[in-house]
């Protein structure tokens, strides 16, 4: 608005002039309480400068202190403070303040807010990065569960049937291995009696019957195990060296018939 326009407003010129007369009034209301208060100071001061001798002093400057505390107190209460009119500018100038005040704090809520957000996110990235190894792992053991619940044959019977037949081999050849070396042993070590010794007892005459080896007492006994294991007993015949018979008895390699003393068989080490 320009200053023509402002003259030829009357209006406009008595609400400032109200506006100025308001102001003017308000700061003498202002100086006039701020003397008294500087009065009521001044006595106060005056009153803690005296020397006080004994209780009854300190008890009447207490009482003085307290009047002029109420007194002062009533004054104020008995004061009605007059508003201002408020222009359209002191609202705008007063909304704006607000509007300022309540933006900083939306704006603080908002950082807070946001950086809550940020750690929301970063905590969802690595559980979602945790979740995705999980499955990982899952499927890979579903895929090993289906191998395992269904194999392939790879083999063929032809295969299976050569790779027995070779190990079927294999121990034959390691079994008349391990009876050749004990045949050499049991002849190395246990040999036949020497038929030139002559007796002790001269009135008793050798017997006629051929003796054979250890190894062909074992042999015997052996099959006799496996051929009729129901009945695995050998009678003991006059080829039997009886030394043999009772070395074989005392180490528990072969064992006696319990009725009848001329048979043995020998020990099932394999059962």
């Amino acid at each position: 608005m320009s200053l023509s326009q402002q003259d030829l407003d009357p209006d406009s010129t008595t609400d400032m002039e109200d506006v100025t007369d308001a102001e003017e009034e308000l700061i003498k209301k202002c100086e006039e309480m701020w003397k008294d208060m500087e009065e009521c100071q001044n006595k106060l001061s005056l009153v803690g400068t005296e020397t006080l001798t004994d209780s009854n002093a300190q008890l009447s400057l207490l009482i003085m202190q307290v009047k002029c505390l109420t007194s002062e107190l009533s004054q104020w209460r008995k004061e009605t403070p007059e508003m201002i009119p408020l222009k359209e500018e002191v609202l705008v100038a007063l909304g704006k303040e607000e509007f300022q005040k309540l933006r900083g704090d939306l704006e603080l809520v908002l950082s807070t807010i946001q950086s809550r957000n940020e750690k929301l996110k970063e905590d969802l990235e690595r559980e979602q990065k945790w979740l995705d190894e999980q499955q990982q792992i899952l499927e890979s053991l579903s895929v090993l569960h289906n191998e395992l619940k269904h194999p392939v044959v790879t083999f063929s019977e032809s295969r299976i049937f050569n790779q027995l037949k070779t190990k079927m081999r294999d121990i034959k050849e390691y079994k008349e291995k391990i009876l050749v070396t004990l045949g050499e042993f049991l002849e190395d070590h246990f040999p036949l009696p020497d038929r030139n010794v002559k007796k002790k007892k001269k009135n008793i005459q050798e017997s006629t019957a051929q003796l054979i080896t250890l190894h062909e007492i074992l042999e015997i006994l052996l099959n006799r195990l496996f051929d009729v294991p129901h009945d695995p007993y050998v009678k003991i015949s006059g080829s039997f060296w009886p030394p043999y018979i009772e070395l074989l008895l005392r180490n528990g390699i072969a064992l006696r018939h319990p009725e009848d003393p001329t048979r043995i068989r020998l020990e099932a080490f394999h059962q």
